[in-house]
Protein backbone atom coordinates (compact mmCIF):
# COMPACT_ATOMS: atom_id res chain seq x y z
CA UNK A 1 0.00 0.00 0.00
CA UNK A 2 1.11 3.57 -0.88
CA UNK A 3 -0.46 6.60 -0.04
CA UNK A 4 -1.78 7.10 -3.75
CA UNK A 5 -4.42 4.35 -2.92
CA UNK A 6 -6.24 6.35 0.06
CA UNK A 7 -7.13 8.84 -2.86
CA UNK A 8 -6.51 11.76 -1.05
CA UNK A 9 -6.70 15.00 -2.23
CA UNK A 10 -4.16 15.83 -4.61
CA UNK A 11 -2.77 19.17 -3.23
CA UNK A 12 -2.50 17.24 -0.04
CA UNK A 13 -0.62 14.22 -1.04
CA UNK A 14 1.98 16.37 -2.76
CA UNK A 15 2.92 17.45 0.48
CA UNK A 16 2.54 14.21 1.50
CA UNK A 17 5.09 13.16 -1.12
CA UNK A 18 7.08 16.13 -0.57
CA UNK A 19 8.13 15.10 3.18
CA UNK A 20 9.09 11.90 2.06
CA UNK A 21 6.36 10.00 2.87
CA UNK A 22 5.65 7.05 0.39
CA UNK A 23 4.43 3.93 2.43
CA UNK A 24 2.06 4.06 5.27
CA UNK A 25 3.20 2.64 8.84
CA UNK A 26 0.44 -0.11 10.30
CA UNK A 27 -1.55 2.76 12.17
CA UNK A 28 -1.83 4.79 9.03
CA UNK A 29 -2.61 1.66 6.78
CA UNK A 30 -5.67 0.46 9.64
CA UNK A 31 -6.90 4.02 10.84
CA UNK A 32 -7.15 5.97 7.38
CA UNK A 33 -9.79 4.00 6.12
CA UNK A 34 -11.54 3.94 9.02
CA UNK A 35 -11.20 7.62 9.63
CA UNK A 36 -12.72 8.14 6.26
CA UNK A 37 -15.19 6.60 6.59
CA UNK A 38 -16.66 8.69 9.09
CA UNK A 39 -16.62 6.43 11.94
CA UNK A 40 -15.55 6.97 15.65
CA UNK A 41 -12.38 5.16 16.73
CA UNK A 42 -10.55 4.07 19.37
CA UNK A 43 -6.60 3.00 18.32
CA UNK A 44 -3.94 1.63 20.61
CA UNK A 45 -0.49 2.57 19.46
CA UNK A 46 2.52 3.64 21.28
CA UNK A 47 4.35 6.82 20.21
CA UNK A 48 6.75 6.67 17.47
CA UNK A 49 4.27 4.40 15.01
CA UNK A 50 2.86 7.94 13.15
CA UNK A 51 -0.07 7.99 14.99
CA UNK A 52 -0.76 11.59 14.30
CA UNK A 53 -0.39 11.73 10.23
CA UNK A 54 -3.02 8.29 10.83
CA UNK A 55 -5.65 11.40 11.94
CA UNK A 56 -4.26 14.56 10.42
CA UNK A 57 -4.12 13.31 6.99
CA UNK A 58 -7.75 12.37 6.66
CA UNK A 59 -9.32 15.20 8.77
CA UNK A 60 -7.12 17.34 5.98
CA UNK A 61 -8.52 15.83 3.24
CA UNK A 62 -11.90 16.25 4.79
CA UNK A 63 -11.19 19.77 4.77
CA UNK A 64 -9.46 20.17 1.53
CA UNK A 65 -12.49 18.44 -0.48
CA UNK A 66 -15.20 20.25 1.97
CA UNK A 67 -13.62 23.88 0.86
CA UNK A 68 -14.46 24.67 4.60
CA UNK A 69 -13.42 27.86 5.70
CA UNK A 70 -14.41 27.79 9.10
CA UNK A 71 -12.82 25.39 12.53
CA UNK A 72 -13.85 21.87 11.70
CA UNK A 73 -11.43 20.01 13.78
CA UNK A 74 -10.72 20.50 17.39
CA UNK A 75 -7.63 17.97 18.59
CA UNK A 76 -6.78 17.74 22.54
CA UNK A 77 -3.26 17.58 23.66
CA UNK A 78 -2.00 16.56 27.11
CA UNK A 79 1.32 19.21 26.78
CA UNK A 80 2.14 22.30 24.67
CA UNK A 81 5.51 20.32 23.46
CA UNK A 82 3.05 17.81 22.09
CA UNK A 83 0.27 20.54 20.33
CA UNK A 84 3.13 22.83 19.18
CA UNK A 85 4.71 19.31 17.36
CA UNK A 86 1.17 18.35 15.97
CA UNK A 87 1.04 21.96 14.72
CA UNK A 88 4.25 21.52 12.87
CA UNK A 89 3.03 18.54 10.85
CA UNK A 90 -0.14 20.28 9.69
CA UNK A 91 2.29 23.19 8.39
CA UNK A 92 4.47 20.64 6.76
CA UNK A 93 1.54 18.37 5.01
CA UNK A 94 -0.69 21.34 4.39
CA UNK A 95 2.10 23.24 2.66
CA UNK A 96 0.20 23.11 -1.06
CA UNK A 97 -3.18 22.48 0.67
CA UNK A 98 -3.57 26.03 2.43
CA UNK A 99 -4.90 24.24 5.24
CA UNK A 100 -4.35 26.52 8.43
CA UNK A 101 -3.94 25.48 12.17
CA UNK A 102 -3.38 27.14 15.70
CA UNK A 103 -1.66 25.87 18.60
CA UNK A 104 -3.31 26.94 21.70
CA UNK A 105 -1.95 26.45 24.56
CA UNK A 106 -0.54 27.64 28.20
CA UNK A 107 2.43 29.27 29.89
CA UNK A 108 3.69 32.15 27.27
CA UNK A 109 3.87 35.33 27.73
CA UNK A 110 0.70 38.13 26.67
CA UNK A 111 1.86 38.08 22.97
CA UNK A 112 0.91 34.84 22.79
CA UNK A 113 -2.15 34.68 23.96
CA UNK A 114 -2.64 37.26 21.43
CA UNK A 115 -1.45 35.47 19.06
CA UNK A 116 -3.60 32.41 19.79
CA UNK A 117 -6.99 34.58 20.12
CA UNK A 118 -6.00 36.17 16.51
CA UNK A 119 -5.88 32.41 15.18
CA UNK A 120 -9.24 31.65 16.81
CA UNK A 121 -10.75 34.46 15.54
CA UNK A 122 -9.64 34.14 11.78
CA UNK A 123 -11.44 30.60 11.99
CA UNK A 124 -8.32 28.54 11.50
CA UNK A 125 -9.16 24.66 9.94
CA UNK A 126 -7.83 22.98 12.65
CA UNK A 127 -6.98 24.01 16.95
CA UNK A 128 -4.70 22.07 18.53
CA UNK A 129 -5.19 22.86 21.99
CA UNK A 130 -4.15 21.32 25.83
CA UNK A 131 -7.51 21.47 27.65
CA UNK A 132 -6.73 24.57 30.39
CA UNK A 133 -5.85 26.99 28.02
CA UNK A 134 -8.76 25.74 25.85
CA UNK A 135 -11.65 26.22 28.40
CA UNK A 136 -10.05 30.15 28.94
CA UNK A 137 -10.78 30.93 25.72
CA UNK A 138 -13.72 29.23 26.23
CA UNK A 139 -15.29 31.03 29.03
CA UNK A 140 -13.65 34.38 27.20
CA UNK A 141 -16.41 33.87 24.90
CA UNK A 142 -13.78 34.78 21.95
CA UNK A 143 -14.45 30.43 20.87
CA UNK A 144 -17.17 29.26 19.82
CA UNK A 145 -16.91 25.20 18.32
CA UNK A 146 -20.24 24.98 16.79
CA UNK A 147 -18.90 24.14 13.61
CA UNK A 148 -16.68 21.13 14.65
CA UNK A 149 -16.75 17.87 12.40
CA UNK A 150 -13.90 16.59 14.10
CA UNK A 151 -12.38 15.76 17.59
CA UNK A 152 -9.33 14.41 18.13
CA UNK A 153 -7.81 12.81 21.71
CA UNK A 154 -4.10 12.61 21.34
CA UNK A 155 -2.27 10.33 24.29
CA UNK A 156 -5.74 10.66 26.04
CA UNK A 157 -3.64 8.34 28.65
CA UNK A 158 -1.67 10.93 29.57
CA UNK A 159 -4.41 13.41 29.81
CA UNK A 160 -6.19 11.54 32.54
CA UNK A 161 -2.89 11.04 33.78
CA UNK A 162 -2.61 14.80 34.60
CA UNK A 163 -5.92 15.16 35.90
CA UNK A 164 -7.67 16.31 32.55
CA UNK A 165 -10.78 14.23 32.75
CA UNK A 166 -13.27 16.61 34.08
CA UNK A 167 -11.38 19.38 31.46
CA UNK A 168 -12.51 17.13 28.80
CA UNK A 169 -15.90 16.06 29.49
CA UNK A 170 -16.69 20.42 30.01
CA UNK A 171 -14.77 20.80 26.22
CA UNK A 172 -17.15 18.11 24.88
CA UNK A 173 -20.04 19.63 26.69
CA UNK A 174 -19.59 22.71 23.79
CA UNK A 175 -19.52 20.50 20.68
CA UNK A 176 -21.99 19.84 18.45
CA UNK A 177 -23.46 15.82 19.20
CA UNK A 178 -23.13 14.86 15.33
CA UNK A 179 -19.59 14.52 15.36
CA UNK A 180 -16.49 12.29 14.43
CA UNK A 181 -14.27 11.50 17.47
CA UNK A 182 -10.97 9.62 17.57
CA UNK A 183 -9.43 8.87 20.40
CA UNK A 184 -5.24 7.85 20.72
CA UNK A 185 -4.08 6.02 23.66
CA UNK A 186 -0.74 4.12 23.89
CA UNK A 187 -1.99 2.07 26.96
CA UNK A 188 -6.09 1.39 27.10
CA UNK A 189 -6.50 1.13 30.81
CA UNK A 190 -10.07 0.89 32.08
CA UNK A 191 -10.36 4.90 33.04
CA UNK A 192 -9.75 4.82 29.10
CA UNK A 193 -12.39 2.31 28.10
CA UNK A 194 -15.25 4.58 30.78
CA UNK A 195 -13.92 7.83 28.83
CA UNK A 196 -14.70 6.43 25.47
CA UNK A 197 -18.07 5.08 26.46
CA UNK A 198 -19.32 8.18 27.22
CA UNK A 199 -18.09 10.41 23.89
CA UNK A 200 -17.86 8.00 21.36
CA UNK A 201 -20.77 6.45 18.96
CA UNK A 202 -20.36 3.22 17.98
CA UNK A 203 -16.16 2.83 17.53
CA UNK A 204 -14.11 1.27 15.80
CA UNK A 205 -11.41 -0.10 17.31
CA UNK A 206 -7.54 -0.53 16.32
CA UNK A 207 -4.61 -1.80 18.59
CA UNK A 208 -0.93 -1.67 17.02
CA UNK A 209 1.87 -3.36 18.96
CA UNK A 210 0.48 -2.42 22.72
CA UNK A 211 3.76 -1.58 24.55
CA UNK A 212 6.67 -3.01 22.71
CA UNK A 213 9.31 -1.08 21.92
CA UNK A 214 10.83 -1.01 18.60
CA UNK A 215 12.85 -3.62 16.76
CA UNK A 216 15.91 -1.50 16.23
CA UNK A 217 16.57 -0.51 19.88
CA UNK A 218 19.40 -2.38 21.59
CA UNK A 219 17.99 -2.65 24.92
CA UNK A 220 20.83 -2.82 28.15
CA UNK A 221 20.94 -2.81 31.60
CA UNK A 222 23.72 -2.09 34.36
CA UNK A 223 23.66 -3.07 37.71
CA UNK A 224 25.38 -0.96 40.22
CA UNK A 225 24.78 1.50 42.88
CA UNK A 226 23.80 4.93 42.80
CA UNK A 227 27.63 6.42 43.91
CA UNK A 228 28.44 4.72 40.29
CA UNK A 229 25.36 6.61 38.08
CA UNK A 230 26.88 9.61 37.57
CA UNK A 231 30.59 8.64 36.56
CA UNK A 232 29.27 5.82 34.40
CA UNK A 233 26.97 7.94 32.70
CA UNK A 234 30.02 10.38 32.24
CA UNK A 235 32.25 7.12 30.81
CA UNK A 236 29.22 6.44 28.48
CA UNK A 237 28.64 10.36 26.98
CA UNK A 238 32.42 10.82 26.85
CA UNK A 239 33.28 7.76 24.87
CA UNK A 240 30.12 6.05 23.12
CA UNK A 241 30.32 7.48 20.12
CA UNK A 242 27.03 9.11 20.69
CA UNK A 243 25.75 12.54 18.46
CA UNK A 244 22.34 13.05 20.16
CA UNK A 245 21.24 11.48 23.50
CA UNK A 246 18.19 12.08 26.11
CA UNK A 247 18.79 11.11 29.90
CA UNK A 248 15.97 10.40 31.79
CA UNK A 249 15.43 11.06 35.45
CA UNK A 250 12.80 10.74 37.66
CA UNK A 251 13.02 14.12 39.66
CA UNK A 252 13.66 17.92 38.44
CA UNK A 253 15.67 17.58 41.43
CA UNK A 254 18.22 15.07 40.02
CA UNK A 255 17.48 16.52 36.23
CA UNK A 256 19.09 19.72 37.77
CA UNK A 257 21.62 17.92 39.81
CA UNK A 258 23.08 15.88 36.64
CA UNK A 259 23.16 19.07 34.55
CA UNK A 260 25.39 21.28 37.00
CA UNK A 261 28.01 17.70 37.03
CA UNK A 262 27.80 17.37 33.26
CA UNK A 263 28.27 20.72 32.58
CA UNK A 264 31.40 20.44 35.28
CA UNK A 265 32.64 17.58 33.12
CA UNK A 266 32.63 19.54 29.77
CA UNK A 267 29.51 17.90 28.54
CA UNK A 268 26.89 20.16 26.34
CA UNK A 269 24.17 19.67 27.96
CA UNK A 270 20.70 20.82 28.87
CA UNK A 271 18.40 20.29 31.56
CA UNK A 272 14.43 20.08 30.79
CA UNK A 273 11.90 20.60 33.78
CA UNK A 274 9.26 22.55 34.62
CA UNK A 275 11.09 25.22 36.87
CA UNK A 276 12.01 26.59 33.32
CA UNK A 277 10.00 29.28 31.13
CA UNK A 278 8.10 28.44 28.30
CA UNK A 279 10.66 30.53 25.92
CA UNK A 280 13.60 28.87 27.40
CA UNK A 281 11.94 24.76 26.53
CA UNK A 282 11.12 25.95 23.32
CA UNK A 283 14.55 27.04 22.44
CA UNK A 284 15.81 23.49 24.33
CA UNK A 285 13.79 21.55 22.12
CA UNK A 286 14.47 23.50 18.86
CA UNK A 287 18.33 23.40 19.70
CA UNK A 288 18.40 19.63 20.22
CA UNK A 289 15.99 19.00 17.36
CA UNK A 290 18.29 20.89 15.14
CA UNK A 291 21.27 18.93 16.51
CA UNK A 292 22.95 21.91 18.17
CA UNK A 293 22.76 20.40 21.39
CA UNK A 294 24.23 16.83 21.72
CA UNK A 295 22.53 15.63 25.03
CA UNK A 296 19.73 16.93 27.12
CA UNK A 297 18.06 15.61 30.04
CA UNK A 298 14.70 15.31 31.69
CA UNK A 299 11.65 14.20 33.26
CA UNK A 300 8.98 11.83 32.11
CA UNK A 301 7.13 14.91 30.74
CA UNK A 302 9.56 14.87 27.92
CA UNK A 303 9.51 11.31 27.13
CA UNK A 304 5.73 11.98 25.05
CA UNK A 305 6.89 15.41 24.27
CA UNK A 306 9.51 15.62 22.16
CA UNK A 307 9.10 14.21 18.22
CA UNK A 308 12.76 14.11 17.39
CA UNK A 309 14.54 11.77 14.43
CA UNK A 310 18.28 11.10 14.80
CA UNK A 311 18.00 10.45 18.64
CA UNK A 312 20.95 7.02 19.15
CA UNK A 313 21.21 6.93 22.65
CA UNK A 314 18.16 6.77 25.90
CA UNK A 315 19.76 6.38 29.42
CA UNK A 316 17.56 5.60 31.85
CA UNK A 317 19.19 7.19 34.89
CA UNK A 318 16.41 5.81 37.29
CA UNK A 319 14.02 2.67 36.10
CA UNK A 320 10.60 4.66 35.41
CA UNK A 321 8.11 3.29 38.65
CA UNK A 322 5.69 2.23 35.71
CA UNK A 323 6.77 -0.03 32.84
CA UNK A 324 4.29 1.89 30.11
CA UNK A 325 6.88 4.61 30.77
CA UNK A 326 10.00 2.58 30.23
CA UNK A 327 8.61 2.05 26.74
CA UNK A 328 8.00 5.53 25.70
CA UNK A 329 11.06 6.85 26.99
CA UNK A 330 13.13 4.17 24.98
CA UNK A 331 11.13 4.97 22.16
CA UNK A 332 12.56 8.18 21.89
CA UNK A 333 15.15 6.24 19.68
CA UNK A 334 15.28 4.03 17.09
CA UNK A 335 12.13 6.04 14.87
CA UNK A 336 11.49 6.21 11.64
CA UNK A 337 12.81 2.70 11.22
CA UNK A 338 16.25 3.69 12.52
CA UNK A 339 18.18 2.01 15.42
CA UNK A 340 19.31 2.96 18.80
CA UNK A 341 20.68 2.20 22.16
CA UNK A 342 18.76 2.40 25.47
CA UNK A 343 20.46 1.60 28.90
CA UNK A 344 19.01 1.31 31.95
CA UNK A 345 21.00 1.93 35.60
CA UNK A 346 19.46 -0.73 37.97
CA UNK A 347 20.14 -0.51 41.84
CA UNK A 348 19.09 -3.13 44.42
CA UNK A 349 15.78 -0.92 45.11
CA UNK A 350 14.54 -1.56 41.08
CA UNK A 351 15.27 -5.23 40.89
CA UNK A 352 11.30 -5.32 40.96
CA UNK A 353 10.63 -2.46 38.83
CA UNK A 354 12.78 -4.20 36.56
CA UNK A 355 11.18 -7.50 36.56
CA UNK A 356 7.87 -5.56 35.56
CA UNK A 357 9.26 -4.21 32.54
CA UNK A 358 10.87 -7.73 31.60
CA UNK A 359 7.18 -9.01 32.18
CA UNK A 360 5.55 -6.22 29.99
CA UNK A 361 8.05 -6.22 26.97
CA UNK A 362 8.33 -10.20 27.05
CA UNK A 363 11.57 -10.66 27.29
CA UNK A 364 14.90 -9.90 29.23
CA UNK A 365 16.85 -7.07 29.04
CA UNK A 366 20.80 -8.06 28.46
CA UNK A 367 23.21 -7.22 31.71
CA UNK A 368 26.44 -5.47 30.70
CA UNK A 369 29.70 -6.10 32.38
CA UNK A 370 30.60 -2.18 34.63
CA UNK A 371 33.87 -0.82 33.48
CA UNK A 372 36.97 -1.52 35.46
CA UNK A 373 36.90 1.82 36.57
CA UNK A 374 33.47 2.33 37.88
CA UNK A 375 33.50 -1.07 39.49
CA UNK A 376 36.11 0.22 42.19
CA UNK A 377 33.17 3.28 43.31
CA UNK A 378 32.35 2.40 47.14
CA UNK A 379 29.03 2.51 48.00
CA UNK A 380 27.52 4.81 50.25
CA UNK A 381 27.20 3.68 53.75
CA UNK A 382 23.70 3.46 54.06
CA UNK A 383 23.84 1.14 50.48
CA UNK A 384 26.42 -1.35 51.59
CA UNK A 385 24.54 -4.44 51.58
CA UNK A 386 26.06 -5.01 55.67
CA UNK A 387 24.75 -1.97 56.58
CA UNK A 388 21.11 -3.40 57.83
CA UNK A 389 22.74 -6.02 59.43
CA UNK A 390 25.40 -3.54 61.76
CA UNK A 391 21.93 -1.80 63.49
CA UNK A 392 20.91 -2.60 66.88
CA UNK A 393 18.31 -5.31 66.96
CA UNK A 394 17.20 -5.20 70.32
CA UNK A 395 15.18 -7.62 72.11
CA UNK A 396 13.58 -9.94 69.17
CA UNK A 397 10.81 -11.10 71.85
CA UNK A 398 10.03 -7.80 73.00
CA UNK A 399 10.56 -6.20 69.67
CA UNK A 400 7.53 -8.62 68.16
CA UNK A 401 5.31 -7.83 70.99
CA UNK A 402 5.25 -4.35 71.65
CA UNK A 403 5.72 -3.46 67.97
CA UNK A 404 9.56 -2.14 67.83
CA UNK A 405 8.89 0.23 70.88
CA UNK A 406 10.73 -0.15 74.15
CA UNK A 407 8.08 -2.74 76.61
CA UNK A 408 7.22 -0.60 79.64
CA UNK A 409 9.01 -0.85 82.71
CA UNK A 410 7.67 -3.00 85.55
CA UNK A 411 5.52 -1.21 88.03
CA UNK A 412 7.34 0.08 91.28
CA UNK A 413 5.99 -1.53 94.53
Amino acid sequence: MTFQDFNFDEQLLEGILSMGYNTPTPIQAQAIPVIMNGDDLIACAQTGTGKTASYLLPVMDYICKTHKHHTTTLVLAPTRELAQQIDQQVEGLAYFAGVSSQAVFGGGDGMAYEQQRRGIQNNVNLLIATPGRLIAHLTSGVLKLNNITHLVLDEADRMLDMGFHDDIMRIVSYLPKKRQTLLFSATMPQRIRKLANAILHKPQQINIAISQPAAGIDQQIYRLHDQQKTPLLKLILKEGGYLSSIIFASRKEIVKSLYKELKAAHVDTAAFHSDLQQNEREEILLRFKNKQLPVIIGTDALSRGIDVEGIDLVVNYDVPPDPEDYVHRIGRTARAATTGTAITFVNNRDLRRLKTIEELIERPITQKELPESIKSIEPAKADRPDAESKKPRGNRRNNRRFGNKKPPKPAAN
